[in-house]
C-alpha cells in the first residue's frame, strides 16, 4: 500500500505525540538531582539550597544533592548549569549576583537571562544601612548631610566588588549624591568586623547578618532598603523615606538550563511553593529575616530581568569591573 504525503505526515505527527506522551509519563525524577551553588558552604544561597534540597528529596522521592562550585564571582557555576543538559537533573541556586554579573563581567560565555530558565523565587531579605556608633549620625538625613560635608572621607565596606552590599551602596551614592569610598573585602564577615572595630564607617549589609550586632549596640541601624519597614526592626525607618525611590534587597531562587521541559519546571515550582507554605520551613526562613515569595516561573523571570537592568545601570555608574 502506498501512502500519500499528507497521510505520512499525520502518521509521523501521531508517532511524535505518542513518544512525547510516553516520555512525560515517566516519573520525574528517576535519579538524583544536582543543585549547583556558586558559593562556598555556609552562606545564604548554600543554606537555602540545603533547606529546599531536603524538602524536594522528601516530596519527590529522589535525592537533591547540593554541590558547591565556587569561583569567578559565581560565573563558573552559572556557566556550568547554562551548558548542562536541560533534563531537570541539574539545577542552580542563585542570588542577585546573577543579575549583577551580566554587566560587571565582560565576555561571559553565557547570558543568564537567555540560558537559565527561572524555576522559583524562594525568599527576599532586606539590606540595611548600618554605621559604626562612633559616627555622629542617627538617621539617614543626618548621614547624607555628614557625608556631603566630608566627601571622600567615609569608608564603605563590602564583601567584594560587585557583591550585593557593594552595588546597594553604589545605588545609594547614585541616588543621594554622596561620595563614599568603597573598600572591598574577601567576604562580608571581615568587612563587618572592621566596621565594628571602627576601621570602616558604613556598610550596606544583609539584615540577618547585622541584627545581632544592632541589638548588641555594636552597630547602629539607620535605614532598611525595602519599600516598607521590617517587622524584625520596626523602629528603623526605610531609606526610601529620605531618598525617594530607593529600594534594594537580596533574594534567592532556583533555576534550570534553558530548554528544561515545562512540565518539569512547573512540577519543581509547585513543590517549592508548597515548601514555602510549610510552617517549619517558614519558621526557619523567618529566623533569616526572609520573606517567602510564592509565585510562578514567569514572575521570577520578570524579577531577574528587572534586576539585571537595574544593577546594570548601577555598575556602569560606579565604573566597577571584576578583578
Amino acid at each position: 500500500m502506498t501512502l500519500d504525503r499528507r497521510t505520512l505526515l499525520r502518521v509521523a505527527a501521531g508517532a511524535a505525540a505518542l513518544a512525547s506522551c510516553t516520555a512525560r509519563a515517566q516519573a520525574y525524577p528517576s535519579r538524583p538531582v544536582r543543585i549547583i551553588v556558586p558559593f562556598a558552604p555556609g552562606g545564604g544561597t548554600d543554606l537555602l539550597a540545603h533547606i529546599f534540597g531536603q524538602w524536594l528529596s522528601q516530596r519527590l522521592g529522589q535525592q537533591f544533592v547540593v554541590i558547591n562550585r565556587t569561583g569567578a564571582g559565581g560565573n563558573i557555576a552559572m556557566d556550568m548549569v547554562a551548558k548542562a543538559a536541560p533534563d531537570g537533573y541539574t539545577l542552580l541556586a542563585f542570588d542577585p549576583s546573577a543579575a549583577i554579573n551580566a554587566t560587571l563581567y565582560d565576555n561571559l560565555d553565557y547570558v543568564f537571562v537567555r540560558d537559565i530558565a527561572p524555576v522559583a523565587l524562594l525568599v527576599r531579605s532586606p539590606m540595611i544601612l548600618v554605621v559604626n556608633p562612633a559616627l555622629p549620625v542617627k538617621s539617614v538625613p543626618e548621614f547624607i548631610a555628614y557625608a556631603k560635608a566630608n566627601p571622600g572621607k567615609i569608608n564603605m565596606g563590602s564583601g567584594g566588588i560587585g557583591t550585593t552590599p557593594h552595588v546597594t551602596g553604589e545605588l545609594f551614592k547614585m541616588m543621594s549624591g554622596v561620595d563614599l569610598v568603597h573598600v572591598p573585602y574577601r567576604g562580608s564577615g571581615p568587612a563587618r568586623t572592621d566596621l565594628i572595630a571602627g576601621n570602616l564607617q558604613v556598610m550596606f549589609d544583609p539584615m540577618p547578618q547585622s541584627i545581632p550586632y544592632i541589638k548588641s549596640g555594636q552597630l547602629r541601624a539607620l535605614g532598611v532598603a525595602t519599600a516598607t519597614r521590617s517587622e524584625v526592626l520596626p523602629d528603623v525607618p526605610t531609606i526610601g523615606a529620605s531618598v525617594p525611590g530607593y529600594e534594594a534587597d537580596t533574594w534567592y531562587g532556583i533555576g534550570a538550563p534553558k530548554g528544561t521541559p515545562a512540565e518539569i519546571v512547573e512540577a519543581l515550582n509547585r513543590e517549592i511553593n508548597a515548601g514555602l507554605g510549610d510552617p517549619t520551613i517558614k519558621a526557619r526562613l523567618a529566623e533569616l529575616s526572609g520573606t517567602v515569595q510564592v509565585g510562578t516561573p514567569a514572575d521570577f523571570g520578570k524579577l531577574i530581568a528587572a534586576e539585571t537592568e537595574k544593577w546594570g545601570k548601577v555598575v556602569k555608574f560606579s565604573g566597577a569591573k571584576a578583578e
